[in-house]
């Protein structure tokens, strides 16, 4: 009776491993990194595969990391030879900066039953600020404090635009080189609390950024 269960074992475990050798699924590469222009809406990788083995694989699932990335209609089934691709797009909406989103497939390959596809996207600012928030304490000579200001050269602008949301506050815009500007802020009194937000934008137009004025208590210097 062991017998029979020791030889049943061994033609299970050959089986398996039989299959473990047949299915292979290959990933010409799991990583991409993309570089948007400005303006561009989405972010697209192809991650292509090929199924190296003599047997079919099965694709049982495909998860995207959030609701920002989505990916293409694919095929659930890879014969022996043949080749596709799964494509993940990031809509890029506001985000600036690298962006780094995630796709998960699952298959019933033995050997890589999981892997996870990387969507690597740098996307570009029309407006960098640095920094984004000046403050003075209660009582402190009404100094400029200074916002260095660089606009991305696709933006086409010559100049800057900046508003304040307070007459407590003054702005002024000097170009101090290709596409970078400094813009001295300054309280016209710190002798009481004061908060202004600024609107900083190419003047051509374009989406603006923020930066953020303050006047405040003796000890006090976060936002």
């Amino acid at each position: 009776m062991n017998t029979k269960i020791n030889t049943l074992a061994i033609i299970v475990a050959l089986l398996a491993g039989s299959h473990a050798a047949l299915a292979n699924l290959k990933w010409e590469q799991t990583q991409i990194e993309l570089h948007p222009a400005l303006g561009e809406t989405k972010a697209v990788g192809s991650f292509k595969y090929h199924n190296d083995g003599s047997q079919p694989v099965y694709i049982k699932s495909v998860r995207t990391s959030c609701g920002c990335t989505t990916t293409s209609p694919h095929k659930e089934v890879i014969q022996p030879g043949e080749s596709g691709e799964i494509t993940a797009t990031f809509n890029i909406g506001s985000s600036t900066g690298l962006q780094q989103k995630t796709v998960e497939v699952q298959t019933d390959d033995p050997k890589t039953p999981a892997t996870v596809l990387t969507l690597r996207a740098i996307i570009p600012q029309a407006v960098e600020l640095r920094p984004t928030f000046v403050y003075w304490q209660n009582g402190d000579p009404a100094k400029p404090k200074t916002i260095t200001v660089k606009l991305a050269k696709e933006t086409g602008a010559k100049n800057l635009k900046v508003t304040s949301s307070s007459p407590d506050f003054t702005a002024k815009v000097t170009s101090i080189g290709a596409n970078e500007f400094s813009v001295e802020v300054a309280p016209r009194d710190t002798s009481h609390a004061a908060s202004s937000t600024l609107t900083i934008q190419p003047e051509n137009g374009g989406k603006p950024v923020f930066a953020t004025a303050r006047v405040v208590g003796p000890g006090t210097t976060s936002r």
